[in-house]
Parts: C-alpha cells; structure tokens; sequence
C-alpha cells in the first residue's frame, strides 16, 4: 500500500479501510477475531462495538427502545444510532446477522 505521504486524505481512508476489511472478512476462526479485536480496540471500543452488535438481533426483532435498553444497558442514544443504520445504513447489520443466524430472516422493526 502506498504510503499517506502520497495520496491524498480521502484515497488513504478508503485504502486503509479496504485493507481492514480485508484482515477483518480472512479471520474466520471466533477465537482470533477476539483475539484480532483485543489487539486492534482500547476497552472502551471495544465495548461499543459489542453493545451496538448486542442491539441489533433485539431491533431486528421489533423490541422496542426503552426494552432494549433496560435488557442491555445500552444507552437509548446508541440504540437509536443502530437503529438508523439497521433501516438506512449499507445493509452491514442485516448482512452480518443473517450470516450470524444462518440465513433466519428476523422481523423488521
């Protein structure tokens, strides 16, 4: 990969997060994605990437906001961040959960 010196600020973003995507979809064993994330993410990322990933199969499901948040802890401001993902974002969420669900098409909420 060429270094930042060389392009400019957005091609550098979109390459070296093309390049984590790339790590990110190799890794298939769940021990060493932990392990990856571990190395990767302080605590504190780390615990909001797995609150936000804790909402979405309760979304999908149409629970609703105040329900999840007393389930999970997670705060109503976030869960409404993933929630406007979940309905129009780029479809990651979805994908990652019908992947994780094994193709189950849970309710849209």
């Amino acid at each position: 990969m060429k270094r930042r010196e060389h392009l400019g600020e957005a091609e550098w973003a979109a390459r070296t997060r093309e390049f984590l995507a790339e790590a990110l979809s190799a890794i298939s064993d769940p021990a060493e994605m932990s392990a990856f994330l571990d190395d990767l993410c302080t605590p504190a990322e780390l615990e909001a990437l797995a609150d936000r990933w804790a909402v979405v199969p309760l979304l999908a499901h149409g629970t609703p906001y105040r329900q999840i948040h007393e389930e999970t802890g997670v705060s109503v401001t976030t869960i409404g961040r993933v929630a406007r993902c979940w309905e129009h974002g780029a479809g990651g969420y979805r994908a990652a959960l019908s992947r994780h669900t094994g193709g189950a098409q849970p309710a849209t909420g």
